[in-house]
């Protein structure tokens, strides 16, 4: 597996990869899904474009010689502190150490790259058993909340009105 930044001409892979893990069927033979709580897109080609260009963000690709196999979306949100998003593996692969894989080397990256002493991310509240995972790498609830974008289709089409997002941090 190599671990790679992501270009512009890894969008439609990419995507592919995000939508597939994340929404729809496609998702269900994965456990990370959140297909029972959200309808539509994940992420769209220009989000990932502009993530790509920023200066303050990367997506780490772990790549095989024939496809993406995972992606990590990395920010640098404040002095010590990055910000991880957009963690996906192939739903055909999850359950196989790639996820951790990808969360080392992101919590590596923003510490030796960008001199981050933490990590934050944000789960939707309901994912529970996903929290848990978190939970078992490290993370722990800050006990913050906020807010779903709900009426932001970009984001997806929610399920419930009751959704928003557990904050979870780590040292690194």
């Amino acid at each position: 597996m190599n671990f790679v930044a992501a270009q512009n001409g890894d969008i439609p892979a990419l995507r592919a990869l995000v939508e597939s893990a994340y929404r729809g069927e496609s998702a269900r033979r994965g456990w990370t899904h959140e297909a029972d709580l959200l309808d539509g897109q994940r992420t769209d080609a220009r989000a990932l474009r502009e993530i790509i260009a920023a200066d303050n963000q990367v997506i780490l690709l772990a790549k095989t010689s024939a496809a993406i196999a995972g992606c990590v979306q990395l920010s640098r949100v404040g002095e010590g502190l990055a910000y991880l998003g957009l963690l996906t593996v192939d739903p055909a692969l999850q359950a196989g150490g790639l996820g951790r894989q990808l969360l080392s080397k992101s919590e590596r990256y923003v510490r030796d790259q960008w001199q981050a002493d933490a990590i934050e991310m944000t789960v939707i509240r309901q994912r529970e058993d996903l929290i848990a995972y978190y939970e078992r790498r490290g993370y722990a609830r800050t006990g913050e909340l906020r807010p779903f974008p709900h009426g932001d289709r970009r984001f997806g089409l929610p399920k419930t009105k009751e959704l928003e997002f557990a904050v979870l941090r780590k040292p690194v």
